[in-house]
């Protein structure tokens, strides 16, 4: 219960635009995982800039508190959803093009982890953390990508992780579906960039949402700022900026690419920590 009170204390929180009702043809942005954390930060960032937007989430509680947070019946559609399974999927998607009646962005960032050691890890948790992550995003672009031609192409991101780029402890499950999805990323690129989707994933280093609060012990937080050369961890706005940058026409070159945004994480290597003490001590002297 005290999670869940963590939970919606974030969320009552969070800026919320208001602002004037949209175009009927304004377009549309699919966030899956929408309910909170990065997938409310780029719901708000596609909001903020024109768009009108569908939250997936599968949490219903979480996900109508921010629909009602929001108040833009106009511009904000929650869409209870379990990403993992193909009825929902096509049910959801289908309650977005009867809203709105169009989809031009998809973002798949609903996503599970489940952190144990690899002997420890059930094959039931395994394939939960691949459907989710891996499935779910495979089937929400099957499931928008008809509705994107329609409007004449669009643009997919693939929330990933920087545990997809490089392996650590206690993440078998979690750092194999976020690798397997960024080659679904490029598999989709190749095919979809033929007839005007382009489709790229970013990779997050730690972030700071109320999740990461949840899970990440202080040992964990330590180890994560000693082997980050930024020395903090990244933001929900800094993810939702980049995804929208790769989304927008800034971008329109960009096809089949993986982005680490993660503090310069996945470019260090050992010895940053003794780096940082040898120029405290010549500082201090």
């Amino acid at each position: 219960m005290a999670a869940v009170g963590r939970l919606k204390h974030i969320i009552l929180e969070t800026t919320l635009t208001t602002s004037t009702p949209l175009a009927a043809n304004s377009p549309v942005a699919v966030v899956t995982g929408g309910a909170r954390g990065i997938g409310l930060a780029i719901g708000q960032w596609f909001l903020d800039r024109g768009h009108r937007i569908a939250l997936v989430d599968i949490d219903r509680q979480t996900l109508d508190r921010t629909a009602a947070a929001f108040d833009r019946p106009d511009a904000v559609l929650a869409v209870h959803a379990d990403v993992s399974d193909p009825e929902q999927v096509s049910a959801g998607i289908a309650q977005v093009v009867a809203t709105f009646g169009r989809i031009d962005k998809l973002v798949n960032n609903a996503g599970i982890a489940v952190f144990k050691p690899v002997m420890q890890t059930s094959y039931a948790e395994f394939r939960a953390v691949l459907n989710t992550n891996l499935d779910g995003a495979f089937l929400c672009t099957q499931a928008c990508v008809p509705e994107m031609l329609k409007a004449g192409g669009g643009a997919i991101v693939n929330i990933a992780s920087i545990s997809g780029l490089r392996a650590s402890t206690l993440r078998v499950a979690y750092g194999t579906s976020k690798a397997a999805l960024m080659h679904l990323t490029k598999q989709l690129a190749v095919e979809l960039g033929d007839v005007g989707i382009r489709v790229n994933a970013i990779c997050p280093g730690p972030v700071e949402t109320e999740m990461a609060k949840l899970v990440h012990s202080v040992a964990i937080r330590s180890d994560y700022q000693d082997a980050i050369p930024l020395g903090r961890y990244g933001t929900p706005a800094e993810m939702a900026q980049t995804v929208g940058f790769l989304c927008s026409s800034d971008a329109s070159f960009i096809n089949g690419q993986f982005l680490a945004v993660d503090g310069g994480f996945d470019a260090a290597g050992v010895g940053l920590p003794t780096l940082r003490r040898n120029a405290a001590a010549a500082n201090a002297q």
